[in-house]
């Protein structure tokens, strides 16, 4: 079918919206009707992966209707609401251990262009390859194809346009507290970086009744949202007291803290203001390098680890997502602008600048088709 799409063709060359052809469904595969879709860093990152010319249609925070589906699904219905995540292929030694996130096959099913077969869903109107399936997706699009492993059906009266980022930004941040972290309530946390990562760090905390929630950012505005959404304590990263303050607000050191931004610098820091037995958690990507005092680790015990995707299965967190915002715990619509999508590099330039902390980009019923 021809549909519209935002399609990229490198970091420096606008995004234009097109119409291109999407296959039909296979046999596993179930056509989506996109409603809504987040905008996420690493769809704004990976154009710069991309080699220049090369077209390729991002997102994959998505979330829509079924509009069709292949002979072999099960799970999922035609008319069904729901929201999209990351692919995994559910039988590696990490799937079968309950950590689909680090699937032996993540690369080549989210980020290769296509499906992970050498095949991509998506065709330019003479027939050129459209690489496809970012993250089983491609959401920035009136259609996709996905599959059952990364098709999460919600509840009817969802609104798909504030809960699309629970497939990976807030559930990346919320992930990270609930599945990784995991404080107890005498326990103290320290989040640096208040956009939608930290920001779902922080609600994810306030849930789960942590009495220490210190969110850390260059952004007076953000740190005043994040005491509203749960932070009990914001320090500004630019003072010069700064582990000094983490340290008062924390009893004399963090025992848990996450680092969104990826900088090398804050990481320093973030390492420096844990307390004996403290641990970190980088998710912000960007490849930062940085050296740590090993004697000091050794002495106070402290560990550093990365995380992908919160370590969530979507199949059981993304409903978590869901309860949590029921009960008004994660309002994660004070977070969310939307978009039209073809207004989308306004979007990407809102999100850079930090004027618009989620955005999402909004398609109707007829005019993504």
């Amino acid at each position: 079918m021809r549909i519209a799409a935002v399609v990229s063709r490198g970091a420096d060359t606008p995004l234009s919206v097109e119409r291109v052809v999407l296959d039909d469904p296979r046999p596993d595969e179930i056509l989506v009707r996109i409603v809504a879709a987040g905008v996420c860093h690493t769809d704004i990152v990976t154009r710069h992966y991309f080699p220049d010319g090369v077209p390729v249609v991002l997102g994959h925070e998505g979330a829509g209707i079924v509009a069709a589906v292949g002979s072999d699904v099960t799970s999922v219905g035609v008319g069904d609401k729901i929201i999209l995540s990351y692919r995994s292929c559910g039988s590696c030694d990490p799937c079968a251990q309950g950590h689909p996130a680090y699937c032996a096959r993540f690369a080549e099913m989210n980020v290769s262009g296509g499906r992970g077969d050498g095949t991509t869903p998506l065709h330019g109107a003479d027939g050129s390859p459209i690489a496809g399936g970012f993250f089983g997706q491609s959401s920035f699009a009136g259609y996709a194809l996905t599959t059952e492993a990364n098709t999460v059906r919600v509840p009817a009266d969802t609104d798909l346009a504030v809960t699309a980022s629970f497939g990976c930004g807030m559930q990346t941040g919320a992930g990270v507290v609930a599945n990784v972290l995991r404080p107890g309530p005498s326990d103290s946390l320290v989040v640096f970086g208040t956009g939608a990562v930290g920001m779902a760090a922080i609600m994810a905390a306030r849930a789960l009744g942590v009495e220490t929630i210190v969110g850390v950012d260059l952004s007076e505005q953000r740190l005043a949202l994040a005491r509203e959404l749960g932070a009990t304590h914001v320090v500004s990263g630019i003072a010069d007291t700064l582990i000094e303050d983490l340290r008062a607000a924390t009893g004399g050191g963090a025992t848990h803290a996450l680092d969104t931004t990826g900088n090398a610098g804050v990481i320093r820091t973030a390492t420096e203001a844990l307390g004996p037995l403290g641990q970190l958690v980088l998710v912000g990507t960007g490849g930062a390098e940085f050296a740590v005092d090993s004697t000091a680790f050794i002495g106070a015990g402290k560990t550093v680890r990365g995380s992908i995707e919160g370590d969530a299965d979507p199949h059981r967190f993304i409903p978590q997502l869901l309860r949590w915002h029921d009960e008004g715990l994660f309002p994660v619509e004070r977070l969310v602008r939307t978009y039209h999508f073809d207004a989308v590099e306004d979007a990407i330039a809102d999100s850079v600048a930090g004027t618009t902390i989620k955005p999402v980009l909004v398609f109707s019923e007829t005019e993504g088709e």
